[in-house]
């Protein structure tokens, strides 16, 4: 007779119980996955499939998926309304490969749960945006939260990796200049994406051709916009500076210089697409550059502060 209980065949008892490449690669596809589909979200707008899918959850009146009336629109439409069912088996892929480990490792449990949880509010304010015929300040909202899901994700690659190489923190935080700084890159960076959102909501790609735009006026909320980016372009290049003379700030080096990369590229996009009338191709690098900008800004904030216990 077999002395072997149930609950030794249970098949929590195949997940891992440390961190390893597996559970890694899951967080790396967790931030891949969220960044795309802000990108592809994007490619709603701009190719005017806004309201591809007329209704929500329905794409249209009694049926579910698109019919050949919406055309090319609706296929566009419905693929990314598909794309959030990608994101939550990720989601789920993640906090399975976890599981075991959720009472040592608190917080990649919860950045995992944050993950999946949000998902399904993600999906009603799209559907709220599809009520309001693509009104700009809740599409706005619909970017912004999906960026605070790369953020959430970003930090889950970071923990992961670390505890992938066998280290148990991040570090000892930074020297108060660093720290002061970091907090610094990562605010601006939060102004200038939520202000980013406003100058999109002004401007000629609504996703539809009836949908409301703001009445501001296009110069000035411009102007604003690269205020907070300004101020994102000095903290980031004192910080690298910092880093680059001082042996004690060696391990912010390469988030520092990938925070410069990113912000010198996406600066670059801005103003070509800003003088060149906002051609679709380089607005889509722009979404896909805030993308990134979002997931380095936390990572520096991350890694100058070592905020977290994992």
């Amino acid at each position: 007779m077999s002395t072997t209980s149930p609950a030794a065949n249970s098949w929590t008892d195949k997940l891992p119980t440390t961190v390893n490449n597996t559970v890694h690669r899951l967080a790396i596809a967790s931030l891949a996955s969220q960044i795309g589909i802000i990108v592809t979200g994007g490619a709603v707008r701009l190719t005017k499939s806004g309201l591809g899918c007329s209704q929500w959850p329905n794409c249209v009146p009694g049926s579910m998926t698109p019919v050949p009336e919406q055309g090319i629109h609706g296929l566009i439409e419905f693929g990314n309304r598909t794309l959030t069912f990608i994101l939550a088996a990720i989601a789920v892929a993640m906090i399975v490969s976890i599981w075991r480990m959720r009472s040592e490792h608190k917080t990649i449990y919860r950045l995992s749960i944050a993950l999946l949880a949000v998902i399904p509010a993600q999906a009603l304010i799209g559907g709220i945006t599809v009520w309001t015929r693509l009104n700009p300040w809740v599409v706005s909202l619909h970017f912004l939260v999906s960026a605070a899901l790369v953020m959430a994700a970003a930090l889950l690659v970071n923990r992961t990796g670390a505890l992938r190489r066998g280290q148990t923190s991040l570090g000892e935080p930074a020297g108060a200049t660093q720290r002061f700084l970091g907090w610094t890159i990562f605010t601006a960076s939060v102004l200038a994406l939520v202000l980013g959102t406003i100058v999109t909501g002004t401007g000629p790609h609504a996703g539809d051709a009836d949908a409301p735009r703001h009445m501001f006026d296009p110069y000035i909320v411009t102007r604003i916009h690269v205020v907070p980016v300004y101020l994102l372009v000095i903290a980031t290049a004192a910080a690298l500076v910092l880093a680059l003379r001082h042996a004690t700030d060696a391990k912010l080096r390469t988030p520092l210089w990938l925070m410069a990369g990113v912000v010198v590229v996406q600066g670059v996009i801005g103003y070509v697409q800003h003088f060149t009338g906002l051609p679709i191709l380089l607005v889509l690098l722009h979404m896909l550059g805030a993308s990134l900008l979002a997931a380095a800004a936390v990572n520096v904030w991350d890694r100058t502060t070592a905020k977290f216990p994992f």
